[in-house]
Order: C-alpha cells, then structure tokens, then sequence
C-alpha cells in the first residue's frame, strides 16, 4: 500500500511583526515566559535566552494592568539588545488588560471565558437551553470584544483565540459537555462574531492536557472551519505536558500526531522546565515528523547479528564528519539484507556488506562498494563531495 502524500491545511497568511504564519510559511516556534512581567530586567534575560535558542514568537504572561503597561519597557529593552522578534501578550482575565496590550504588541492571546456573560446556578436550571439566553449571551460576547477588535485592527495587532479544555464557559458545557466538540464550538463562535465585526487577522487554538482530547479536538476544528469555509492559522500545544521524558513524549505524540495530519503552523511545547528547553524540543518534532527540517537527519537501524562492523561507532563517525549538513537524510544501515530497502528516502546510504566492509549508496544507487571501514566515512564525505551536496562548516 502507498504512503498519502503530506498535505497541509493551507491557511490564511497571518503577519505578525514581519514574521508571517500561515500559508506555505515555516510552522512557527514560539514560548512563553514564566518570569514576573513586572521584573524588567529578568522578563528581558528570559527573552533573549528564548529568541537565541531559536524562539520565534516570545510570549509573556499578562495577568495584570500594570503588567500590561510594563511590556513597553520589554519591548524598548529587547530592541536596544538588537532583537525584534515579535512578541504575544498571553491575557486571562480583564478583557481591558488585553485591550492595553494591544496597543503595544504584535499579538495578543486571549480565553473565551473571559468574556463570557451570564455564569453559575442558570446552568442547573436549563438556563442556556433556551435559545433567548444562548443567543443573548453571544450578544454580550460581541459587544464585549468589540472594543479589543478596533484596536487590533488600528494597530495591525494579531489575536489568538485560545480555548482551553478546563475553561470551558458553563453556556458551552450544558450544550456540548466538556468535550472536543464543545472545544471546537467555543472557538468557531469567537471567529463568526470576529467575521462579524470585520476582523480576521486571527489564530485559533484548542489545548488540553490529555494528548487524546488535543488531537481529537484539532481535528475536529479542521474539519469544521472547511466545512465553513474559514482558513484561520491554528496554534498548537498541550496545556501542561510536565517535565523531562514525560513532557517531551507527550508533546511529541500530541503535537506530532497533528503535524503528521497536515494541521498547525505555530506550535508551543509547554514543559516544567525554563522555557528556553523548550525550543529545541520543538524543532525536534517539527524535524520528526518532515514538517521543518532543520538540520541532517540520521536513519540508523539497532544492529543484530547480521552486522559485522561496530555501527554504534560508525553512527557517531558519520554524525561528526556531516552534522552540519542541513536537509539531507542519511542511512547508516547494518547489513545488505534490510539495508537498502528500509532507508529508501534517505540521500545517502553506509552500509555494512561484508565483515568490516562497507557499502555506500546515493539514493537507492550502489555508488561504491567493500570499502574498508576504516576509511568507510572519508568515502562517504568523498562521495557527498562529488554528487555535489557538500558545503563546509561554518567553523570550519
């Protein structure tokens, strides 16, 4: 059977701060900061270190007005440091805190719970069953956002609407329950009232903290906004992935999962840990699943008896000698029996063929053959060299 050709939900282009998402643009890295907004100084450290690590879009957590305020004096700092990546003021609460923040970032992120009417004991009454209250209850959403939308529109400011698993508004869960399709309804109602209102510099985001919930909810969300003909950028991420093995895994098969179906064009993996170590995960995936690529990949398979040179070793020979070559896919593979076969993607193949003898393959082409191990590698930058795909390293 053959593999589906890769095929990416094509969304609008969104430009945020010159650094466009969407479209047939880079899925895009970003993180958060998790310093105190109103301590300049340590916010600015976190930043720099986000962006050097390769950090797109820098987030930093808004909960206040004066923190709100104070993202004028980040931003000043960050361009006197000589970075102007572009940055995203994350706003639970007061819908005024987000209004603030859109005069002075690229883009802001705001809860749908946060604007939501009517809360509490209705619900046990069958409140939001009855279509005047439904319906009422989105009239004061639009009449609530509306002032945050005129000012993103006067100051070109992007908006993410990012639902959340555990937010959901009491309207939404009598309806949909607590559930991937409620996920989906809370945001799909923000983008009709924003399309209402004229605006559709905008992102869309559905997290959870359970990998299965995430997926199915952004799938679902795909399938819908087709079906209405809406193309807005979707965010990914998990709501709290946790730390070391466990968070990685976990953002991996969420995010991956998703990326694999041709849905994202931003992503943030959200780990216990300082968020600078959160990008290189990231680009990881994005690596993983050949929606980015951004550095040499490796195939290596795990050995058995049929290996007959010491392909730990070789790995790590063939890793230093071309690590620094960007885009291209090589094998190195233990024997002729599986070898050739299994790495027929790859650009170049090192594989074993006799008792310390080596194969070497450009594409699936045997190009030369029973070359001593000793000098397999040095063949193989030879062989890259002559097919034109070599360039030295930058330190070189």
């Amino acid at each position: 059977m053959s593999v589906s050709k890769y095929s990416r939900f094509k969304t609008r282009v969104v430009d945020i701060g010159g650094v466009p998402m969407g479209g047939n643009y880079p899925v895009r890295v970003q993180s958060m900061t998790n310093t105190d907004t109103l301590d300049t100084r340590s916010t600015l450290a976190q930043c720099v270190r986000m962006i050097t690590a390769g950090c797109e879009y820098v987030r930093i957590a808004v909960p206040g007005i004066k923190e709100a305020g104070n993202l004028k004096n980040i931003r000043k700092l960050l361009k006197k440091e000589g970075f102007d990546t572009p940055l995203i003021a994350d706003v639970h609460f007061n819908p005024a805190i987000a209004e603030l923040a859109a005069r002075i970032v690229e883009k802001v992120r705001i809860n749908p719970g946060n604007y939501t009417g009517k809360k509490g004991k209705p619900a046990e009454a069958g409140y939001w069953m009855e279509e005047k209250n439904y319906n009422r209850e989105l009239e004061i959403i639009s009449e609530r956002i509306s002032p945050l939308l005129k000012i993103c529109r006067e100051n070109g400011t992007a908006l993410r609407i990012g639902v959340n698993h555990g937010s959901l508004s009491e309207r939404i869960k009598t309806r949909f329950g607590d559930t991937p399709k409620g996920m989906v309804e809370s945001a799909l109602e923000f983008a009709r009232i924003c399309g209402f209102h004229g605006f559709s510099k905008l992102v869309l985001s559905l997290k959870a903290s359970n990998t299965r919930v995430m997926i199915q909810s952004n799938r679902l969300l795909v399938k819908e906004l087709k079906s209405a003909g809406m193309d807005y950028p979707v965010h990914l991420g998990l709501t709290e992935a946790g730390s070391g093995e466990d968070g990685r895994l976990k953002s991996a098969i969420g995010i991956g999962s998703l990326l694999s179906d041709g849905i994202g064009d931003t992503i943030r993996v959200s780990i216990t840990e300082d968020p600078e170590f959160e990008i290189p995960v990231a680009y990881g995936i994005l690596q993983a699943t050949g929606v980015r690529i951004t550095r040499t990949e490796f195939i290596s398979c795990p050995s058995c008896a049929r290996t007959l040179f010491n392909i730990q070793e070789a790995v790590e020979d063939v890793k230093a000698a071309t690590a620094h070559l960007k885009g291209l896919k090589i094998a190195i593979m233990g024997c002729i029996v599986n070898g050739p076969g299994e790495m027929a993607d790859a650009d170049y193949g090192y594989v074993g063929g006799a008792k310390g003898k080596v194969m070497l393959y450009k594409n699936q082409v045997l190009s030369k053959k029973n070359i001593p191990e000793s000098n397999a590698v040095e063949e193989l930058v030879k062989l890259i060299k002559e097919s034109g795909d070599w360039v030295d390293p930058v330190n070189a």
